[in-house]
């Protein structure tokens, strides 16, 4: 079975979609309809900004929900996905893949999530850390043995971790896994504390937005962050999306499932090759490609 995965923030790069602008009519479009939705010409600093530029949260989300879905469409007959997933935002692109939310929802409601979670990382000091070498329940156990709020928040792949949480808490809960023997615990340059209790602000900002949107019933199920199984009830997907933000990303648990049911072939679909590398540590048999 294809398996189509979409990846999340982090993947960008000066320059990206630009070829797709340049060689596809319907890509072209695409952009410059986007660039109408969301006001200003956010083309530009895909194909021409800077890293820092990029890197501002208001773009950095619509750039990589655009890389992907954009590239989705210009496969044409190619693309027949038969479950998708997406890493955190892209969750968002795999959800216009498999036709749950059109292009021009799926892009409102990624600018919307992008300035909430912006507001939300303004409220109080928050920040992500990577933890490497200890096992996922060691991480959860040293996270809860830490006074302040610190929590798991992406489980990438086995040995691969990201903490989440107010910042003092996530220092010390970095001391405490190289203590309990993490080969590294390093802070990210991350704006705040993503997939954590940090963002309650931006989900109920969030939540709105989405029950105020359309699902449709999707021609494929995604499996989804917070659940880690194949999804396919609109009403479902929409509940599930509205939690994500405030928990944690089960990426290991969610390839670990799409291969139990029959995934043969993962593609990754937007910039960057970080989806397919983690799928190759999660199973060291799965087969990857890039769209």
């Amino acid at each position: 079975m294809k398996a189509y995965v979409f990846p999340g923030q982090g993947a960008q790069f000066t320059g990206m979609g630009k070829d797709l602008y340049e060689t596809s009519a319907l890509a072209k479009e695409l952009f410059e309809k986007a660039n109408e939705i969301l006001g200003f010409r956010i083309t530009d600093i895909m194909f021409e900004g800077t890293a820092e530029e990029l890197k501002e949260t208001k773009v950095t989300q619509p750039a990589v929900f655009l890389h992907s879905v954009i590239l989705a469409k210009t496969l044409g007959e190619d693309f027949k996905p038969e479950m998708v997933a997406g890493h955190s935002l892209g969750e968002f692109s795999a959800l216009v893949a498999n036709g749950t939310l059109s292009f021009e929802d799926g892009l409102k409601l990624v600018s919307q999530r992008a300035l909430a979670m912006q507001k939300a990382c303004e409220i109080t000091p928050s920040t992500m850390a990577a933890v490497l070498g200890l096992a996922d329940n060691i991480v959860e156990e040293v996270c809860a043995s830490i006074d302040g709020v610190v929590v798991a928040a992406n489980y990438n792949c086995p040995g691969q971790l990201v903490i989440s949480g107010e910042t003092t808490a996530v220092e010390k809960a970095c001391e405490a896994m190289k203590a309990a023997g993490a080969k590294r615990a390093l802070i990210l340059p991350v704006g705040g504390a993503f997939h954590s209790p940090m963002m309650e602000p931006a989900r109920e900002e969030l939540a709105a937005a989405i029950e105020a949107t359309t699902f449709a019933t999707p021609i494929c199920p995604v499996y989804q962050n917070v659940t880690a199984s194949a999804v396919s009830d609109a009403n479902e997907i929409k509940k599930n999306l509205i939690i994500q933000l405030t928990a944690p990303v089960k990426w290991t648990q969610s390839v670990q499932q799409m291969i139990a049911d029959g995934a043969t072939l993962f593609t990754e679909v937007g910039p960057g090759k970080v989806l397919a590398g983690l799928i190759n540590k999660i199973d060291k048999e799965a087969v990857t490609a890039n769209a």
